[in-house]
């Protein structure tokens, strides 16, 4: 016989409702994906991927096909709010306003129009993952796990990754802005390491819980934290 610890667990861990995600959006994504990794890797090499954004973009497409909450919610938690900041700045530059410079490469002529098509998915990524967050439910753990991953990958990027330089071309540099916004030139406003200091110490703070706290509240709960609280 099931004990009723058991049902309650067994619910909470499934998806609400039981919602899944429908065939054409995972075929529609999975399209897109198999367009832009190979163009990607041929034209930026793999480094490229370290980037937050495409980092979710290959968790994406993993957690889209096994309906995973924890995946799913990682990528939410992790590119919402970097993401909005990169929509408008992208419209301020389209109207010649940028905000931070993050985005002067979607109006570089010298680079390839299809890179800069493919690179739209900044726009319309996000609102996809609230989508997947309302069907399969937002796993609480996905902040803890996120940021550790994300302080991993600023400081590959900072020691280990090209800084900015004018002459980089289609190398990924500057990668995660760990020097400054300007894949050209450093910022100068501080010193290398206090830039990196507040960007491992603001994105978890400024960034990531914020998005967690809205997620959380706004979004079906699902996950070991739900489960450990109710045992």
């Amino acid at each position: 016989m099931t004990s009723p610890t058991a049902v309650s667990t067994a619910a909470i861990n499934s998806p609400p409702n039981d919602k899944k995600i429908p065939i054409a959006v995972k075929l529609a994504y999975t399209a897109f994906a198999a367009l832009l990794l190979p163009v990607y890797l041929t034209h930026y090499g793999p480094t490229n991927f370290l980037y937050f954004c495409d980092q979710a973009v290959l968790l994406t497409l993993v957690g889209i096909w096994i309906e995973s909450p924890l995946l799913i919610s990682l990528c939410a938690v992790g590119i919402l709010a970097p993401q909005l900041l990169w929509i408008v700045d992208f419209l301020g530059g389209a109207v010649g306003i940028p905000i931070t410079g993050m985005t002067e490469y979607m109006f570089d002529a010298s680079k390839p129009l299809l890179l800069r098509a493919l690179s739209g998915f900044h726009g319309w990524l996000p609102l996809l993952l609230v989508f997947l967050v309302a069907r399969l439910g937002y796993d609480r753990r996905a902040l803890p796990i996120w940021s550790a991953m994300a302080v991993a990958t600023l400081l590959i990027c900072f020691f280990l990754m090209p800084s900015p330089r004018p002459d980089a071309g289609l190398l990924p540099v500057n990668i995660n802005y760990v020097w400054g916004f300007s894949d050209a030139v450093a910022q100068a406003w501080m010193p290398a390491w206090a830039w990196l200091a507040a960007m491992v110490v603001g994105l978890p703070a400024l960034l990531f819980l914020p998005t967690h706290l809205v997620l959380r509240r706004l979004m079906p709960s699902v996950g070991g934290t739900r489960v450990l609280a109710e045992a």
